[in-house]
């Protein structure tokens, strides 16, 4: 979505979100665009869609209103497909740190998630969908938020970037297992630091969350300057591959983040759905701790097998 955005017109520094009231156009079309690439679930513009971090445009008094809007956009958009399609409420972070590594309480990042997600499920969300998490405290805050406002189904992903923790030293192991604890419907890891990163992130989590579907929806690669541009390097065939090899690891739910756009989705889809040869692209080199990749290759083994 964010990608989508700033090629539409979107400015650096400028809320995404208010672009549901400003031009709900723009962003119907982009949700179009997944559609007819194949998603089989579209995230709202809503990311920053907090009152933490919509007080930073003085927006934080139109949360209700705001995230509302990005669901009933995405509502219209799947009510008119020929097929089901999902519409996941998309919740990131409020941007602070909670007690006793900053001043934001427990409850306070409760209440705010609360309020984005009576919001979002009033629009219309099927889902709700928190993500690029790092922080368990937050994580749990965020579960239990939404969870007061709404019975909707909560996914929840994390963002491993840093030998193979969050940016809070959450492992995968560790995600997997406290999620499953908190009964959520999916559990897995987006954006991160590259795609072998989060192949093996993903690893690690369905090796400790039991039955629950695993998510990964990692970045189109690396990002790169290219003259005065800042592009991700990951081709759609890239991305591609790197689906199949996470199908067969086990991940049941695969997407993509940062620097992708529905080229890379039609090539997921058409891979996946057999239309497309898998394209003979190599793993890449992972950086995080070896006994995740492992654990890939065992799994990717077993079900070749």
């Amino acid at each position: 979505m964010g990608t989508e955005l700033f090629a539409d017109g979107l400015m650096a520094g400028d809320p995404p979100e208010i672009w549901n009231m400003e031009h709900p156009d723009r962003i119907r079309s982009i949700h179009q665009s997944y559609v007819d690439a194949g998603s089989d679930i579209i995230l709202t513009n809503s990311f920053g869609g907090n009152r933490h971090r919509l007080k930073l445009h003085s927006l934080e008094g139109r949360v209700h209103e705001l995230n509302a809007a990005a669901a009933s956009i995405g509502r219209d958009v799947v009510d008119a497909a020929d097929r089901r399609v999902l519409v996941a409420g998309s919740m990131g972070p409020t941007g602070e740190l909670i007690e006793p590594l900053g001043q934001l309480t427990a409850d306070e990042t409760r209440v705010a998630f609360a309020e984005q997600a009576a919001g979002l499920a009033d629009g219309g969300a099927d889902i709700l969908w928190l993500e690029t998490m790092s922080a368990l405290a937050e994580v749990e805050a965020g579960v239990l938020g939404a969870r007061s406002a709404s019975d909707l189904p909560i996914v929840v992903t994390l963002s491993f970037d840093t030998a193979g923790r969050t940016m809070m030293g959450i492992t995968g192991e560790d995600a997997g297992a406290r999620l499953a604890e908190l009964g959520v419907a999916g559990i897995g890891a987006n954006c991160g630091a590259n795609l072998a990163d989060t192949e093996t992130a993903v690893a690690a989590i369905l090796s400790a969350c039991g039955d629950i579907p695993v998510v990964s929806k990692a970045n189109a690669g690396i990002p790169v300057w290219k003259g005065a541009d800042l592009e991700y390097d990951a081709t759609p065939e890239i991305l591609a591959a790197h689906a199949h090899r996470l199908r067969a690891a086990g991940i049941s739910i695969i997407g993509a983040c940062c620097g992708s756009d529905p080229s890379h989705i039609a090539m997921i889809r058409a891979v996946l759905d057999g239309d497309q040869p898998v394209p003979d692209i190599a793993p890449p080199v992972a950086t995080a701790t070896v006994g995740s990749q492992e654990r890939l290759d065992r799994r990717r083994r077993r079900r070749q097998s």
